[in-house]
């Protein structure tokens, strides 16, 4: 995630980092090569370009805005869903830390630690990385248990260990139910999360969008090339710009556990569960928080 504060008006002609401009650099040189064409066409074969005019185009490409706010917005929704999912998966966790105060220590961080296992194991889960290896790290036990979901087994070894502290008599059935509705809660953050993963976009409707903002790139340079000459060049690119790039970001935040530069942090949302419940735990070596690196946060 881009992390920078607000920009004077000199530095939003000039920044780069955090611009979705290096993603799609490749396009717009492209498209400036058409115009060149384009333009080379008008100046010798200008009978070529008879009756094309910007019109049509003025019409497409207001056509094409209004699709792509939809898209835009159905990718943001999926974006902002999965942080409030993560954002309820922070709170669950101080609340089953603050719950658990009264737990003997040695009883009461493997539960920590578990918990601190299940954030990492859902990260690499969501990110197509080693799930087992991630909760390994925190759980060496689980490491050899070959299982579909590593996340969900380290839930349920958390919940194993509030069940025996009941069936001890070390906390009463009231006390169990408050935990497990904490832990209830983490397994409904990581279903939502896995149906945010396993649920993309339809590629029908994107694959139309790509399709329609190429094709009105590419043919754009030849409507204006008569008329407006060379200074074709620098309105293409502008028009370019936009509908590339909100295209491409668009691509990003509708798969919002990537490791591209727009989407979440789920690294430093990891780090700060595992500082909260190591600190709950009486750790005072704290893993350090993770800050941005170049603008971006991972």
């Amino acid at each position: 995630m881009i992390v920078r504060s607000r920009l004077l008006s000199i530095d939003i002609l000039f920044a780069l980092r955090g611009s979705i401009l290096p993603s799609i650099a490749t396009k717009l040189a492209f498209t400036m090569v058409i115009s060149i064409g384009a333009v080379l066409v008008a100046h010798f074969q200008q009978q070529w370009l008879t009756g094309l005019s910007p019109t049509p185009f003025t019409l497409i490409g207001l056509s094409i805005s209004i699709f792509m706010s939809f898209r835009n917005s159905a990718s943001y929704e999926r974006w902002w869903e999965a942080r409030k999912l993560w954002g309820r998966f922070v709170i669950a966790a101080r609340s089953f830390a603050r719950q658990t105060a009264s737990v003997a220590p040695l009883e009461r961080r493997p539960m920590l630690i578990g918990l601190c296992a299940v954030a990492a194991g859902l990260a690499a889960r969501l990110r197509n990385e080693d799930e087992t290896a991630a909760i390994a790290t925190r759980v060496s036990r689980l490491a050899a248990v070959k299982v579909p979901n590593a996340t969900d087994s380290a839930l349920t070894m958390v919940g194993r260990a509030c069940t025996q502290l009941m069936v001890e008599g070390k906390i009463d059935p009231i006390h169990y139910s408050v935990l497990e509705n904490q832990l209830s809660e983490i397994s409904l953050i990581q279903g939502g999360c896995e149906r945010i993963k396993a649920t993309p976009l339809p590629f029908a409707y994107s694959l139309l969008l790509h399709r329609t903002v190429y094709l009105f790139c590419i043919l754009l340079p030849f409507a204006l090339a008569p008329s407006l000459g060379w200074w074709t060049l620098p309105l293409v690119v502008i028009i370019s710009y936009a509908f590339f790039g909100l295209d491409a970001l668009s691509d990003e935040l509708a798969d919002p556990f990537g490791t591209e530069a727009n989407d979440l942090p789920l690294d430093a949302i990891v780090r700060t569960i595992e500082r909260d419940l190591l600190a709950a735990a009486g750790d005072e070596n704290l893993p350090p928080v993770l800050e941005p690196v170049a603008y971006r946060l991972s």
